[in-house]
This record gives structure tokens, C-alpha cells and sequence, in this order.
């Protein structure tokens, strides 16, 4: 295979990642700015799909309304011409130094007042643009010492934010969802909503639950010590995976946004497999940063590496589900028997606690010497994995 991607893999990237200059806390920019326009011309060469920005990626902190209408109009018409379209949009509530200790959630109640303007006039050029989801990253919601937030009352305020913005979007007849971003620390000490699991339960005390859920990315799960792919399943278990965010990272550790596939291959490879047999229909978004030793080449060599490094790994787990010697691995493991109710269609407490084989002559012992050879199932996806069978 060539491994090239077509608009039907809906392989999408942000203005931020390809056009990220290189700064870091340690060292200043490595790449020049990167035009808009430029971004989504190369993207499209590359065959990708989507686009997706901040709203400061698009039209500088700032701007007049002249010159942001200048911005507008030639990103549409960079849009038109190639074909490249806009599935998500999200807000830039963290660079500011206004921002310094949040957006919806600052001590300050003017900042939180002027945060929610900036989101209510993005989610109009979004819905403009056409996109689906708007994903809401909470970078500088949290704190570094425990008696500068109230957390709970932190929590209303998140709470009461995107109650308002939900109310908003309902009014104005648009037909976009949102994604909450989870991360659990990088750049504040500890942010709010840390996990899946915590965004999962935070959305279910909303005014309109059924208009959020999730976009998680993989090294923020990751940062966290987490299992990516169970996340990830539990959110689809939820119907709540709205969005998201494709990369790479290694371990414990600040956030890296590798390219996808670097870092822990063996969990890119159960990612992927997850993603295809869940049916998963949304944009397979890449949130990556090119390193800074890189030039622009490098960039793109980058950019191309995260969709070329999906296509292999859906091949690959695409193979390890057809292969007959894993069907039947599967079978030894008992997957089946795990996708059976554990109770009959209509069986009772009442008849649980009749049935003697259940407990009275169920033999533990005997139940406990049984193997459930999930070695062998492992290596197979290994050998898949390494491309040495099938």
C-alpha cells in the first residue's frame, strides 16, 4: 500500500500544530510564522481533510473588525479553492496574559465576562465556517496552590458558563456541539476537569447534557498514567466522543504532542483498532507539534508521518481482527462469553439466588485453574503489530 490519504479518512489538523514556531519555556521560535492560507494549501497537497483553528490562530488578539473580515475572507477563500473544510473550531482563553488564571473560571468576574464574549463571537464564525463541533480546552482553569480556588465554586462557574453557551447555540439555531478538552496539569499546576472520567460526570449536571462531550487527546490521558484506548471506550460506551485529538507521547511526563504513532505504538495500535471496529464516524484530528530542531520540511514530513502512521495502524489492526488464528485466540480468551448478559433476557435476583449452579455447586477451584490465554491473543497483535503475519 502507499498508505495515501484521501478527504473519506477525514484526517484533520490545527492551524496551530503545522504553523507552531518552536518556542518553548526554554528557548525562543526555530520557524518564522506560517501564513493561514499557506497551512491549508500544503495541507490539502498533503490529503488531508479538515482544518481547525483558535480563533487567535485565524485573526490576531486585537484585530479590528475590518481587518478581521480581511482574515475571514481570505481563509474562505483558501477553504473554497481547496476543497479543505472546517469540522472544528475552539477558543484561544490561555495565551492572553488577561488569561493568567483562566477564563470561565478567574477569580476575576470581569475576565470571565470578557471570556464569554470572545467564545459567543467565535461560535458565530464557526458556525459561519460551517463546523460541527467547537471543543473547549480549560488550559489555565485550575490553580498551583490549594487556597487560591474555590474549586466548587469554580466548578458553578464552569457550570454556569457552558449552560450560557448552550443556550446560545440553541437560540441562534445552530447546529453545533461541543467537546470538553480534558488535560490534568501543563501550564497550571492542576487544572479542573482532569480526565475523561471528570468531564464524563461534570457534563451530566448541565442544563443540556445532550449537547456536550468529549475530545480527548491522547498524551493528556496519557500524563495522567491513564489507559488512552479504555478512555476513549468508555466515552463511546457514553456516546459522548464527540471529537478527537490524535499524537504521540512517552510516559509520565510534560506534554510532548508527538507526532501519532511515536511514543507508545502499542497503544496507537488498540487506539486505531477501537476507532475502526466502534464504527467511530467523527474526524480523526491530529494535535502535534513538529519539533523545533525542524524546518519546514520537517513540518510537513511530520504532518504526513501522523496520517501515513494511521493508515498502517488500521491496516494492521484491520488484518489482526481477520486473521483466523486470532478469532480463535479470541474465542480461548472468552471475549465471546464477555459480550453475553451475565443474567438471562428476564431473569431475576430471585432466580439468581435459586440457581444452585451459580454458587452452591459452582466448583471455584476447578473455574480457577482455567487459563484465560490472553498471552497468546497479546502476541498475535504483536506480530501484527511488527508486520510479521498476515
Amino acid at each position: 500500500m502507499t498508505y495515501q490519504p484521501t478527504p473519506e479518512d477525514k484526517f484533520s489538523f490545527g492551524l496551530w500544530t503545522v504553523g507552531w514556531q518552536g518556542r518553548d519555556p526554554f528557548g525562543d521560535a526555530t520557524r518564522p510564522v506560517l501564513d493561514p492560507v499557506d497551512s491549508v494549501g500544503k495541507l490539502a497537497e498533503l490529503g488531508a481533510w479538515g482544518v481547525t483553528f483558535h480563533d487567535d490562530d485565524l485573526i490576531p488578539f486585537g484585530a479590528s473588525a475590518s481587518e478581521r473580515d480581511g482574515h475571514v475572507k481570505r481563509f474562505q477563500q483558501a477553504l473554497k479553492s481547496t476543497g479543505i473544510v472546517v469540522p472544528m473550531v475552539t477558543t484561544n482563553l490561555f495565551t492572553h496574559p488577561v488569561f493568567k488564571d483562566g477564563g470561565f473560571t478567574s477569580n476575576d468576574r470581569d475576565v470571565r465576562r470578557f471570556a464569554l464574549r470572545k467564545v459567543l463571537r467565535n461560535i458565530d464564525l464557526a458556525a459561519e465556517l460551517g463546523a460541527e463541533t467547537f471543543v473547549a480546552w480549560g488550559g489555565r482553569e485550575g490553580s498551583e496552590s490549594g487556597g487560591a480556588k474555590d474549586v466548587r465554586a469554580a466548578l458553578d462557574r464552569f457550570k454556569e458558563a457552558f449552560d450560557l453557551l448552550a443556550e446560545y447555540v440553541v437560540s441562534q439555531g445552530y447546529d453545533l456541539r461541543f467537546a470538553i478538552e480534558p488535560k490534568p496539569n501543563e501550564p497550571r499546576g492542576d487544572i479542573l476537569l482532569p480526565t475523561v472520567g471528570h468531564a464524563l460526570a461534570f457534563i451530566e449536571r448541565l442544563e443540556r447534557p445532550e449537547l456536550f462531550g468529549v475530545n480527548p487527546e491522547v498524551g493528556h490521558e496519557q500524563m495522567a498514567g491513564l489507559n488512552f484506548p479504555h478512555g476513549i471506550a468508555q466515552a463511546l460506551w457514553s456516546d459522548k466522543l464527540f471529537h478527537i485529538d490524535l499524537n504521540g507521547q512517552t510516559g509520565i511526563k510534560y506534554d510532548q504532542d508527538l507526532r501519532f504513532g511515536a511514543g507508545d505504538l502499542r497503544s496507537a495500535f488498540w487506539l486505531v483498532d477501537l476507532l475502526e471496529t466502534a464504527g467511530y464516524a467523527g474526524p480523526r484530528h491530529f494535535d502535534f507539534k513538529p519539533p523545533r530542531t525542524e524546518d519546514f520540511d520537517g513540518v510537513w514530513a511530520s504532518a504526513a508521518g501522523c496520517m501515513r502512521n494511521y493508515l498502517i495502524l488500521k491496516e494492521r489492526a484491520a488484518a489482526f481482527r481477520a486473521d483466523p488464528a486470532v478469532q480463535e485466540a479470541l474465542r480461548a480468551a472468552r471475549l465471546d462469553e464477555l459480550a453475553q448478559p451475565t443474567l438471562a433476557e428476564g431473569e431475576t435476583f430471585e432466580a439468581l439466588l435459586a440457581d444452585k449452579s451459580a454458587f452452591e455447586e459452582f466448583d471455584a477451584d476447578a473455574a480457577a485453574e482455567r487459563g484465560m490465554a490472553f498471552e497468546a491473543l497479546d502476541q498475535l497483535a504483536m506480530d501484527h503489530l511488527l508486520g510479521v503475519r498476515g
